[in-house]
């Protein structure tokens, strides 16, 4: 999930001071941005569509891209302007299921892989390293554009996804059309996480904790206990989200990945500095420490129901975007807002794309 460095000053449930209710979004979206198409038209506003209208994707497709066999989604036209959609932990691609129907009809192309870990992706080599370092992860998805041919793409996440899109944005702007960022700016810098925080943010990251420890391990390394896991944490980060059991099955089929429990692990012990990373990756990672600002047109959006979102609608990490730029607080949302709030994200998709 997401950095606890920079939500250290939140306890509890930060609401943040400016939320907007999901019918209120529509119209305060668009008056926001009186952005026009390149054509001289007006923006479109996206329409309302019911959380869980869509189940499923179609036939997902694989490519070979750096170290890994990706398998993805992909909606729209094949010509579209590219958006490449990253999900976080513990989620996989169905947190977009409604968010790419939505874009496509929009006229882009939509890209939503599994990252390393998950689903139908795999490593191509049983002797490469099941490593997880954010800078690995980053990597990955500019391996994916590359085999796909794609030169540059919005990109749009949440938790582990937006702070893998930040880290692109940071790092290689030049492939990055606009950024959607849940949670703001996400990546995360190993010396600030060795400092403890308030006790209720420490609360909050209980799992990084158990992660740590034997046991914490044995379950994740036990598919009935991971899952289990996995759904417990759904309930608490996304308090009023009435997700049915379908609705977790189908995602919960991306952690029977044969590197789930060790991609997973090595993430969150990597961050706390209980494991070392893998050396090639030490460039970007001392990049990274830096805390790089980001100058592509940005949205940030905070889920006013996850108890990671910090008090201050964003004012604590505003200074990291130097480039066009909106913040929005999203009432009565948990942490997978995509897939809580759909259109709530494809409009900041949009919006993002006409800063």
């Amino acid at each position: 999930m997401i950095n606890r460095r920079t939500f250290s000053k939140a306890v509890g449930l930060g609401t943040g001071a400016a939320a907007v209710s999901l019918a209120g979004l529509q119209t305060n979206a668009a008056a926001a941005t009186a952005l026009d198409e390149p054509g001289g038209g007006p923006t479109p506003t996206v329409p309302t569509l019911t959380p869980g209208t869509h189940t499923e994707f179609g036939t997902l497709k694989r490519v070979k891209a750096g170290v890994l066999d990706i398998g993805y989604a992909e909606v729209g036209p094949r010509h579209g302007p590219v958006v490449v959609l990253l999900h976080g932990w513990p989620y996989d691609i169905h947190s977009f299921v409604d968010v790419a129907p939505l874009l496509a009809d929009l006229g882009y192309r939509v890209l939503v892989p599994y990252l390393r870990g998950h689903g139908s992706t795999r490593f191509l080599s049983r002797h490469t390293p099941r490593t997880a370092e954010q800078s690995a992860i980053a990597l990955d998805i500019i391996a994916f554009m590359d085999a796909l041919k794609i030169e540059k793409a919005v990109l749009a996440g949440f938790d582990w996804g937006s702070r893998t899109a930040d880290i692109i944005a940071a790092l290689w702007p030049e492939r990055v059309k606009s950024l959607v960022s849940t949670s703001g700016y996400l990546i995360t810098d190993r010396k600030m996480q060795l400092e403890p925080a308030a006790a209720g943010v420490e609360h909050n990251w209980w799992y990084q904790w158990y992660f740590a420890t034997d046991r914490g391990v044995k379950a994740m390394e036990n598919v009935d206990e991971r899952i289990a896991l996995c759904r417990y944490v759904w309930t608490l980060v996304s308090p009023n989200w009435n997700f049915s059991d379908a609705t977790f099955a189908r995602t919960a089929e991306a952690f029977r990945n044969p590197d789930y429990a060790a991609i997973v692990l090595y993430n969150y012990r990597w961050r706390i500095s209980l494991i070392d990373g893998d050396r090639r990756f030490d460039r970007y990672e001392k990049q990274l420490a830096a805390q790089p600002s980001i100058g592509v047109p940005t949205v940030t959006l905070d889920p006013a129901l996850d108890p990671f979102t910090a008090p201050g609608d964003g004012s604590g990490y505003r200074s990291h975007f130097t480039g066009p730029y909106l913040h929005r607080t999203i009432a009565n949302i948990g942490h997978n807002l995509p897939q809580e709030a759909p259109t709530v994200f494809a409009q900041a998709v949009f919006d993002a794309d006409h800063l």
